[in-house]
């Protein structure tokens, strides 16, 4: 199937698994869509779409396509970046008043500016006086985020083509916030899948990700919903990670306590038994793939350390003996503690959450923030991630640089919180070689700011460059065309 752009361009589509996602739009380059329902009767009829929701969607400039398919043969681009100083995650001095050359999407030199040749036709960035950073990444993300209240009783019914459209506008959002990789930790319906397949074939613009794909629930446990069948036995859940594995996940989630979502029991309690979660760490390491384990009970995430448990979400209730564990084991934690202190309240109003939810966050708040300051104590390895989008206002920044200042609030230094939400993440992810750092070589995934984070974390408040993979998707800087 060809989808014809505005511009004349084919698109070739016929790869797709999800067909709403075949759409038009008119594209004015990256980052910008003029949309109008009226252009596109084909794909609003074909698939369902409401002409309001279709405008709304693309007016809103929620999709656009980086390059139009004349120009994927033309010789990969040339950016300079010039006058910044590049961060060093070792610690290091940094490369002040540099110049880093990116082509196509690698970073090919890095040097002083005064004596590094700016190759010819070249677009050049001034950034005197600035920090060049690695893109941040966010570890737990849902794009398809539905919460009890107002706002999950708005989506009740969502279909398919709405939520791919919701799960894209809310990926392209988290880019331009500074965010280049996610790892999303629980979605629905395969609609992950299909949209990392779309950012990576230029389609859609978002962040690259990695994702576990649905999450595998026991009956009655965190996640599941009535009517459904939960895996409830460890051949039952062997099975779902065979199809996972064929789906292409990179991780397993599992659900082995309850959570604050839950209308019922203990967040603490123990959901999975020790065969359950030995059958799945057993299924996913024999597939390449890594298993991480929505938890905040002690006793649940000990076994699931004896199982093979490769990481840890929220961990509301740890104690020094579990993160003694995880710290000799090298299991990660992704501790999300920014959905359980005070400046995530406002979020919560927005989506209209009822008061029994509020009570559940409430009752882990400071345990929570205890668990982390014990496990930076104990380092234990901590690869940053929010649980909420990673673009989402929370106390006049994002949710992702908020979650950052909390670590250092809780005892890490500006550098280690860095370090963190970038090659830690990277090296958790298994992709340290090319990404998670500013180095010759690697992605250019990156962002320029006002003041330096490994100095001073609120620095990442101050944001005026995000680029992934050599293109730069949001610029407030003075350019130089070629």
């Amino acid at each position: 199937m060809h989808v014809q752009l505005v511009n004349g361009a084919p698109l070739d589509v016929s790869g797709a698994r999800r067909p709403w996602l075949c759409y038009a739009i008119r594209t004015a380059g990256p980052g910008h869509v003029d949309g109008h329902a009226d252009a596109h009767p084909a794909v609003a009829s074909r698939f369902g779409l409401g002409p309001r929701l279709l405008t709304l969607v693309l007016s809103s400039a929620l999709f656009a396509l980086p390059a139009a398919a004349s120009a994927q043969a033309a010789d990969p681009p040339t950016i300079v970046i010039v006058g910044a100083s590049v961060v060093n995650l070792d610690g290091g001095p940094a490369v002040t008043n540099a110049a880093v050359i990116i082509a196509g999407d690698r970073i090919v030199t890095i040097g002083p500016a005064a004596s590094t040749a700016i190759p010819q036709g070249a677009e050049v960035i001034r950034a005197n006086g600035r920090w060049i950073v690695p893109g941040l990444m966010n570890m737990h993300t849902h794009y398809g985020l539905v919460l009890p209240g107002r706002q999950g009783a708005e989506l009740a019914g969502e279909s398919e083509a709405a939520l791919a459209l919701r799960m894209a506008a809310n990926a392209r959002m988290s880019l331009m916030s500074g965010v280049t990789t996610t790892r999303s930790t629980g979605e629905s319906r395969g609609a992950d899948y299909a949209l990392r397949r779309a950012i990576a074939r230029g389609e859609v613009v978002g962040p690259r990700i990695f994702t576990a794909g649905e999450t595998l629930n026991v009956t009655g446990g965190h996640g599941w919903g009535i009517g459904e069948e939960g895996l409830d036995s460890p051949e039952a859940l062997r099975r779902a990670v065979r199809r996972r594995a064929f789906d292409g996940a990179e991780w397993i989630k599992i659900a082995i306590s309850g959570g604050i979502a839950d209308t019922h029991g203990d967040i603490a309690a123990s959901h999975m038994t020790r065969e359950e979660v030995a059958a799945v760490t057993d299924m996913a390491h024999r597939h390449g793939m890594k298993v991480t384990a929505h938890s905040g009970s002690p006793g649940a995430t000990l076994e699931a350390i004896e199982a093979g448990l490769d990481c840890v979400e929220h961990g509301y209730f740890l104690t020094d003996e579990v993160l003694t564990r995880m710290a000799d084991k090298g299991v990660w934690l992704v501790p999300t503690i920014v959905v359980a202190q005070r400046t995530v309240m406002e979020f919560f109003k927005k989506i209209g959450s009822p008061d029994w939810y509020l009570d559940r966050v409430a009752s882990v708040g400071e345990s929570h923030f205890t668990m982390l300051r014990s496990a930076i104590k104990h380092k234990v390895r901590i690869a940053l991630g929010t649980d909420q989008f990673p673009y989402e206002p929370n106390d006049k920044t994002t949710a992702t640089i908020r979650e950052a200042q909390y670590y250092v609030e809780a005892g890490m230094t500006p550098l280690q919180a860095l370090r963190s939400a970038t090659i830690e993440t990277a090296t958790m992810l298994g992709i340290e070689d090319r990404a998670g750092s500013v180095q010759q070589g690697k992605l250019a995934d990156l962002i320029i700011t006002d003041a330096d984070p490994s100095k001073d974390i609120t620095a990442l408040r101050g944001i005026k460059l995000v680029m992934k993979g050599g293109v730069v998707y949001r610029n407030e800087l003075a350019r130089e065309p070629r």
